[in-house]
């Protein structure tokens, strides 16, 4: 379960995005590399009920914000969780020779910009074979709930390769999405957010999507959420649950919003909280 490479892969890219990486971890077998879309300053304005003491004990004068996303390999499949924007995504893949075509599946955590940019592009599918899981609550919201016009253009050129989904609970007897990996329900960041749980040759990490937007407060105090949770309430509900079953079973956890290496294991603080220790 050690980190087996770093790969920095260079500077800015002309689409304007921060320093381009990729963090290589093993799942048994699996390959799963984690590809930064993104990395900027973090705004501490998005937390909720988060007082200037508590930004004061737990937040650096500077913090940084990132975008990930995950691409899978073995078992004969490759797997994208999430696309990013669309931008460092594609150069990241491309230097570790996977081209678009070559990608069998895209799982979506849930469909906020940041996770779908990379879809589509001038009403065309930019993972021409790649067949899309979304979970059903997820595609209800946003394409009948709540119309968002860019949403249904993401999804429309997939027509028939878009698989929808009822994600499980993690203390119920999960079924495979797809071979070593399933679907849980984490709800409240999005109607239909959902983490993946990708498990070989007894090993397992769970890819955790928008669990955590602010990792130097969110693990400390998991209660806090952010302006972009559909439901604060339920998604810190949510978070802490996680968090323990995490904790409790020792399994790894990376995150879209989690700063490089973005995957790591959590431990109690005796505080109510939790510790973030990232893989080396």
């Amino acid at each position: 379960m050690k980190n087996l490479m770093v790969i920095l892969l260079g500077m800015a890219a002309a689409n304007g995005f921060g320093a381009e990486a990729v963090f290589s971890y093993k799942v048994g077998n699996l390959d799963v590399y984690m590809l930064v879309e993104n990395t900027g300053p973090g705004r501490d304005q998005i937390l909720i009920g988060a007082d200037n003491a508590l930004k004061k004990r737990y937040l650096p004068g500077d913090f940084k914000s990132e975008v990930n996303t995950f691409l899978i390999k073995g078992a004969g499949r490759i797997v994208l969780v999430d696309t990013g924007f669309g931008g460092a995504v594609f150069e990241s893949m491309k230097n570790l020779g996977v081209e678009p075509g070559d990608v069998d599946a895209v799982l979506l955590t849930h469909m906020h910009g940041d996770h779908i940019g990379g879809l589509a592009r001038d009403g065309k599918a930019l993972f021409p074979k790649a067949l899309i899981y979304v979970a059903e609550q997820e595609r209800e919201f946003w394409t009948r709930t709540q119309i968002n016009r860019g949403v249904a253009a993401a999804l429309a050129p997939y027509g028939g390769n878009v698989r929808t989904f009822k994600p499980g609970g993690l203390e119920t007897a999960l079924r495979e999405l797809l071979p070593g990996i399933t679907a849980v329900a984490a709800f409240g960041h999005t109607p239909g957010h959902t983490v993946f749980l990708v498990q070989n040759g007894g090993a397992s990490l769970l890819i955790w999507g928008d669990l955590m937007h602010v990792q130097d407060i969110q693990f400390p105090r998991p209660d806090i959420s952010v302006s972009y949770d559909t439901d604060p309430v339920l998604a810190a509900e949510t978070r802490k649950h996680i968090l323990e079953y995490a904790a409790r079973n020792k399994i790894p956890v990376a995150g879209m919003h989690l700063i490089f290496p973005a995957i790591g294991t959590v431990g109690p603080d005796g505080e109510g909280g939790y510790t973030w220790s990232p893989v080396r």
